[in-house]
């Protein structure tokens, strides 16, 4: 009934002009829905927030990302989805990156160029920097931008008086969370830096979306 009561909005539209023609254009733009998540349980521990965190199967971001490589680098907008496994993340910036899509299930990287060319990557950090000179740490950016370390990969964490994650070093990366923010009805990170020997990576999230839990 709703599409129903939009499209009608079109026939009556027509034939008027002026400010009337503006007023039904904008009224039709109104029947356009927002995406809206679910709220997260409650997650009053670390061990309860890695649970809970850790167990969200389809959720996203969108937010902006700065990456510093010696004298390359960009600052653009980075958006994350993840389904299970599966995720597909747009990063997007000038230098001639245009925007890059990587999409992956499991260990699996496929890469999507500015120019449509796709690349399936074997060591998909170690591709990105040669082909762009940054890189992205691909595989653990899912778990560390949720404020938890990745499962996979021995982690030394330290938490802030909150119970949440603050700084944390795994693998050949050191991870800050400087800032939190309320999201989804939780405290999320906001503001994440990631740092290694070569490559520094700093995102800002501005949104958060949690679906089916």
């Amino acid at each position: 009934m709703f599409a129903l009561a939009c499209s009608q909005l079109l026939p009556e539209a027509r034939g008027v002009r002026g400010a009337v023609l503006i007023g039904a254009l904008l009224l039709v733009s109104g029947c356009v829905t927002t995406r809206t998540g679910e709220p997260l349980p409650p997650m009053d521990s670390w061990e309860t927030r890695m649970l809970v965190l850790g167990s969200q199967s389809h959720w996203e971001f969108s937010g902006r990302v700065a990456v510093k490589a010696g004298e390359e680098g960009f600052n653009g907008k980075i958006n994350w989805s993840q389904q299970g496994d599966a995720f597909e993340t747009t990063v997007a910036g000038p230098l001639g990156v245009g925007a890059v899509r990587i999409q992956g299930e499991g260990r699996s990287v496929m890469l999507t160029d500015k120019d449509g060319v796709q690349t399936v990557l074997q060591d998909a950090e170690s591709e990105l920097q040669w082909r762009y000179g940054w890189t992205i740490p691909v595989h653990s950016l899912r778990y560390w931008a949720l404020g938890i370390p990745d499962p996979s990969v021995p982690a030394a964490t330290v938490l802030d008086e909150q119970g949440r994650l603050q700084n944390l070093e795994q693998g050949h990366w050191r991870v800050e969370i400087s800032t939190y923010r309320d999201s989804s009805g939780q405290s999320m990170p906001r503001i994440l830096t990631a740092t290694n020997p070569d490559t520094r990576v700093r995102m800002v999230i501005d949104s958060w979306l949690f679906f089916d839990r």
